[in-house]
C-alpha cells in the first residue's frame, strides 16, 4: 500500500509506515484539489497539515484510500462527514503540539506587555530607546482564555504559575483548573481581562467570531492573541483598534489567508504595525511537537489500515481493538440500523469460527464491529456481509 505524506512532515512517519511495510512518498509542500485528485488513485493512506483541503470531489477521486491523518490539530480542512460517508477514518493529533502552542503564547504575553516587539525593531534601526514607558510586568494582570481545551487548560497552567489570574470563557462545561474562574459569557471575560487569547477550534460556527464589536468590548490598552484558526478574526478590525490605540498590542500566528508555500508572499493589515507579532502559523511547529505528531498520527494511520483499529478517529466510530499479534480479524462498518450485530455472528457462527474477541462502537449513522477469531473467516461470508445493504465496507486481516 502506498502512503503519500504532504507539508514537510516529521521523518519519523515515513519511517514507522515503511517499517510497517507501506511505500511512502514524502513532499515538502501543500495540495490543490487539482492536484490532489490527480495524485490519489492508489494511494491507501494521505498525511497532510493545515494547508491541504480535503474536499469532497478529493474523496469521489480516491477511490483506494482508506484513511487521512491530519498531523496538526485541526480537522477542519478535512470533509468529515464525506469522510465517514465513503468509509474513511481520519485521525488527528489532539495532544501532541500542546505544550509548543503554550510555551509560544506565554511569551508573547510577556514580549507585548514589555514591548519588546518595538524595541528590537528600533535597536536593528540603530536608535538606542531606553524607556520603560508602555512596559509591564505581566504578574497580577488578568489573562482571558477563550476557548479551555486542551490548550487552553495546559495555559491556565502555566499563566497561574507565573502570576497570572486567570479568567476563562468556553461554551462546553469545562473544569476549571488552579484558581481559574469561570465567566458566564465572552463580553464578562473582555470586559475583565488585561489580556485575550483565543484557543477555540475551526467549526464553521467560530468563524468570524471575534470583530468590531469584540474589540470594542476589550479594556483600553489590553492585548490580543490569536493563535487558534485565522479566519476566527476580522484583521481589519483588529488593524482599526490597534491604530487608535485601544489595543495596545497583538500576537497573530494564524490568518484567514496564508500562503500555499514555503516562500510564498504573504499579506495582512497587520503588517507594518508596533508591538504587533506576526508568525507564520508556527504555534505547533517545534521539533519535539513535530516529532511527537509524526509518531502518533503515524501509528494511528498504520493500525487503521493494518489491523482495523479506529482509537481516536474523529469520523468513524472508535473502537479500541487490541493489536492483533496473532489470529484473523474481520472489520465491518456498517449503517447504525438495529439487527447488523446479530447477522454479523450469526454468519460467522454458522461458518464455525471460534470468536475470541468482539469491539463494537456507533456513532450517529455509523456502526462498527471488529471481530477476532482462531479460524480464518470464510470468503462466503465476506461476501454475504459485502452484500448487505447496510454494510459500508467489511475488511478482514490476518497475522
Amino acid at each position: 500500500m502506498k502512503a503519500l505524506l504532504l507539508e514537510n512532515i516529521h521523518p519519523l512517519a515515513v519511517e514507522i509506515l515503511e517499517g510497517r511495510g507501506f511505500e511512502v512518498e514524502l513532499l515538502t509542500h501543500s495540495m490543490s484539489e487539482d492536484e490532489l485528485v490527480a495524485a490519489l488513485p492508489g494511494v491507501s493512506l494521505l498525511g497532510i497539515r493545515s494547508n491541504t483541503n480535503v474536499t469532497a470531489r478529493v474523496l469521489d477521486a480516491a477511490p483506494d484510500l482508506l484513511a487521512v491523518g491530519c498531523f496538526c490539530i485541526g480537522t477542519n480542512q478535512v470533509d468529515l462527514p464525506g469522510a465517514a460517508e465513503r468509509g474513511v477514518a481520519v485521525f488527528n493529533a489532539p495532544f501532541s503540539n500542546t505544550r509548543s502552542v503554550v510555551e509560544l503564547v506565554i511569551g508573547e504575553i510577556i514580549v507585548l506587555a514589555r514591548r519588546l516587539a518595538e524595541k528590537t525593531e528600533k535597536m536593528h534601526a540603530g536608535i538606542w530607546d531606553k524607556s520603560a514607558q508602555g512596559s509591564h510586568e505581566i504578574r497580577g494582570r488578568t489573562l482571558g482564555i477563550v476557548g479551555y481545551g486542551n490548550i487552553g487548560t495546559q495555559l491556565s497552567n502555566l499563566a497561574e504559575a507565573m502570576g497570572l489570574r486567570v479568567i476563562f470563557f468556553d461554551t462546553a462545561d469545562r473544569l476549571a483548573h488552579g484558581n481559574a474562574q469561570r465567566m458566564k459569557t465572552l463580553d464578562e471575560l473582555l470586559e475583565r481581562a488585561d489580556v485575550v487569547s483565543l484557543h477555540v477550534d475551526g467549526r464553521p460556527g467560530n468563524a468570524g467570531l471575534f470583530g468590531a464589536e469584540q474589540f470594542a468590548k476589550m479594556k483600553p490598552r489590553s492585548l490580543f492573541i490569536n493563535a487558534a484558526r485565522g479566519m476566527v478574526v476580522d484583521t481589519e478590525s483588529l488593524r482599526e483598534h490597534i491604530l487608535s490605540g485601544h489595543i495596545a498590542g497583538a500576537a497573530m500566528d494564524v490568518f484567514p489567508i496564508e500562503p500555499k508555500a514555503q516562500g510564498d508572499p504573504f499579506e495582512s493589515p497587520l503588517r507594518g504595525l508596533d508591538n504587533v507579532i506576526l508568525t507564520p502559523h508556527v504555534g505547533g511547529s517545534t521539533q519535539e511537537a513535530q516529532e511527537e505528531i509524526g509518531y502518533f498520527v503515524a501509528n494511528k494511520l498504520a493500525g487503521f489500515a493494518l489491523e482495523g483499529r479506529t482509537e481516536l478517529s474523529v469520523d468513524l466510530p472508535t473502537v479500541s481493538a487490541p493489536a492483533l499479534q496473532t489470529g484473523h480479524r474481520l472489520g465491518y462498518l456498517h449503517d447504525n440500523v438495529p439487527g447488523v450485530l446479530a447477522a454479523v455472528n450469526q454468519l460467522i457462527a454458522e461458518a464455525g469460527a471460534n470468536v475470541v474477541g468482539q469491539y463494537l462502537a456507533t456513532t450517529g449513522e455509523l456502526g462498527y464491529v471488529v471481530t477476532d477469531s482462531t479460524e480464518a473467516i470464510p470468503a462466503e461470508v465476506v461476501a454475504a456481509l459485502a452484500a448487505n445493504e447496510h454494510c459500508r465496507w467489511v475488511r478482514t486481516w490476518d497475522v
